[in-house]
């Protein structure tokens, strides 16, 4: 699973440098947080309209492409600070076992939700 997820930040990196008039992904860059923020939101917001939609009897491929879209979209943010999905999939394991109501507990406020 995380052969793809490793690949694609191998080319985020690679393509983060690149010509905007060539990489979708250098354009965002370029363009800067604020227009990786603004995909991102919208990425979210479709993916909560799809899930709506299957719950109402739509494809729930639908919602996986939505979920696809917001992680690449999410994997284009953190690569502007240097970070990975693989630094996510770190802290999704050390979170396994752990209650989840323990777990946000343990942070503090500095750190959000």
């Amino acid at each position: 699973m995380t052969d793809a997820l490793d690949e694609l930040t191998r080319i985020l990196e690679a393509r983060k440098s690149a010509d905007a008039g060539e990489s979708y992904v250098a354009s965002l860059h370029q363009k800067g947080l604020d227009a990786i923020l603004k995909k991102v939101g919208e990425e979210s917001a479709e993916l909560l309209m799809a899930a709506k939609d299957v719950e109402h009897g739509a494809d729930p491929g639908a919602m996986v492409r939505e979920t696809a879209d917001l992680w690449f979209h999410c994997m284009v943010l953190l690569s502007r600070y240097d970070l990975s999905a693989a630094d996510v999939v770190t802290e999704l394991g050390r979170r396994l076992n752990v209650s989840g109501h323990a777990e946000k507990a343990s942070r503090t406020k500095n750190e959000g939700d």
